[in-house]
């Protein structure tokens, strides 16, 4: 493997689409060790990296990417180790079971076709943005309950697992857009009609604003009905420092647009990972 296509698999990015993995561990209360680590392998070792690099290869990104500042130019390389990468979370996937497969399957397809010149589902803004949103939230976290308690896909249909996954979606559909605000020169070349685009620098600050107010309002009541009180208190105590970035940023940008860049973008990605990463895990350990 060269260096190009090791950087461009993005293993560290994985860490920023963890907290909803730890959710649903979290919500699950699984302690089986053979699937809670297989699982966490298949996804941040081996699907994400696999969309990321498949997804690379097509873009062909010159300027600053998700958790790559300067990306190197990518060689065909990167494309063969994305779909072995892919094939082999399908083959670890079926010690589970052949509907944790299906899913995987399922997320893989969704993956490539937004980048791929045959669909591109980037130049969609709001389609994009959904698929974005939907799979890497809801969907993803249905699929870990699925492998985690080796159920049947009905049985996903309760509102035990909706509920959690719907707000998973809410905080990934709020938190998306910021992730492109930084990228629009190179989109708008490209023909990307992302939704960070559409919305225009600020106008992505205001929507991720006014998403991430209703889904913590979610979060709370549902840890609150749920859970308890101090996992609802707790919960909100851990974004303290992801809204006090998030404005500073904010008051930031609007003296000088050319503050949306790629550092306080991957800054703000990993402060709000990190805390909902610590949190998530807590109420794995110690339980409700």
């Amino acid at each position: 493997m060269s260096r190009s296509t090791f950087l461009h698999l993005r293993f560290p990015f994985s860490f920023f689409l963890l907290p909803v993995y730890l959710f649903a561990l979290a919500v699950s209360g699984n302690d089986g060790q053979i699937e809670v680590w297989l699982i966490f392998f298949i996804l941040h070792f081996l699907l994400y990296p696999a969309s990321n690099g498949y997804n690379s290869y097509f873009d062909k990104d010159e300027k600053s990417i998700g958790g790559l500042k300067n990306p190197p130019k990518t060689e065909k390389e990167l494309y063969w180790w994305s779909i072995a990468l892919d094939a082999l979370a399908l083959l670890l996937g079926a010690y589970l079971s052949w509907r944790f497969v299906g899913l995987l399957f399922i997320y893989g397809m969704v993956s490539k076709a937004y980048s791929h010149p045959s669909v591109r589902l980037k130049k969609m803004p709001i389609i994009g943005w959904l698929a974005a949103g939907i799979f890497q939230g809801y969907f993803t976290f249905l699929t870990v309950i699925l492998g985690l308690e080796n159920m049947q896909f009905g049985d996903l249909l309760a509102w035990q697992w909706q509920i959690p996954a719907i707000l998973s979606s809410m905080l990934l559909m709020g938190s998306y857009p910021m992730t492109q605000v930084y990228q629009h020169e190179e989109d708008a070349e490209r023909g990307d009609q992302t939704i960070s685009l559409k919305l225009g620098i600020l106008g992505t600050f205001h929507f991720t604003g006014v998403f991430f107010f209703f889904s913590n309002m979610g979060f709370l009541a549902y840890f609150y009905l749920y859970f308890d009180w101090m996992t609802a208190a707790a919960f909100q105590m851990s974004l303290v420092p992801v809204m006090g970035y998030f404005l500073y940023w904010y008051l930031q940008v609007r003296k000088d647009p050319s503050q949306a860049d790629f550092t306080h973008t991957m800054r703000l990605n990993l402060i709000s990972s990190l805390f909902l990463n610590l949190f998530f895990w807590g109420v794995y350990v110690f339980g409700s």
